[in-house]
């Protein structure tokens, strides 16, 4: 079994302990690197290359928004969880937009706090569910695209693919829904990535919710993205 490696980023020496030990006494997590301040998990990144960072935003010496930035493009493999006492929205779309993969609060259960970091593994982004409903109102107030020529046509089979994933789908269950195999969803996700130049499916149901593709109405909130 191919373990998910995984650093911790937190300046708060007792919580970092805390999500250690739980995640410790797993199988399929190991624990590459700690770090209590920005340049620091930057630079463990840089070297350890981990599947998944779990990152703080208020960190001395660089924030949680510019380590993001940093990390994603010194480790593009690296998926960033964001978890944090904060849910401001200049933090929120801010590390969103820097390329978080999820966006959890402090307050999250331990066995939410593992499946999340089993979806940003896998490429399936999570968003607290008060977050989750920020972001869905906040793009879904603007339905209309800023530039018609920006993105391809999305086919009807693509349009339904991503409607699912926007419910919290993962591929499994999509591929079960739509009885087609699980590569035959990653490649409905890849061309809808290509269409709409994006690099994730957080970014790809943002840009669906800025266009008008999906209506917040139509969208179930389960705490996922």
């Amino acid at each position: 079994m191919n373990k998910i490696s995984i650093l911790l980023a937190d300046d708060h020496a007792v919580l970092r302990e805390s999500i250690r030990k739980l995640l410790e006494e797993r199988e399929d997590f190991i624990i590459v690197g700690e770090a209590a301040d920005g340049e620091s998990a930057v630079e463990a990144a840089r070297r350890f290359k981990p599947n998944v960072v779990i990152l703080d935003i208020n960190m001395p010496r660089l924030n949680g928004i510019e380590v993001t930035r940093r990390i994603r493009e010194c480790s593009p493999g690296t998926r960033m969880l964001i978890l944090s006492a904060y849910d401001y929205d200049q933090y929120v779309f801010a590390l969103l937009e820097a390329g978080a993969s999820g966006y959890l609060l402090k307050d999250v259960s331990c066995q939410e706090l593992i499946r999340s970091i089993h979806s940003v593994a896998g490429g399936e982004p999570v968003l607290y569910p008060s977050i989750a409903l920020k972001v869905m109102q906040k793009f879904s107030r603007s339905n209309k695209c800023e530039d018609g020529n920006s993105a391809d046509v999305l086919t009807n089979r693509e349009l339904e693919v991503l409607f699912m994933v926007a419910n919290g789908l993962r591929n499994q269950e999509i591929a079960k829904r739509l009885h087609v195999s699980r590569r035959t969803v990653e490649a409905h996700l890849a061309s809808i990535f290509s269409k709409q130049k994006v690099n994730s499916r957080t970014e790809a149901i943002l840009v669906a919710l800025k266009q008008g593709m999906i209506n917040l109405k139509d969208v179930e909130m389960s705490g996922k993205v």
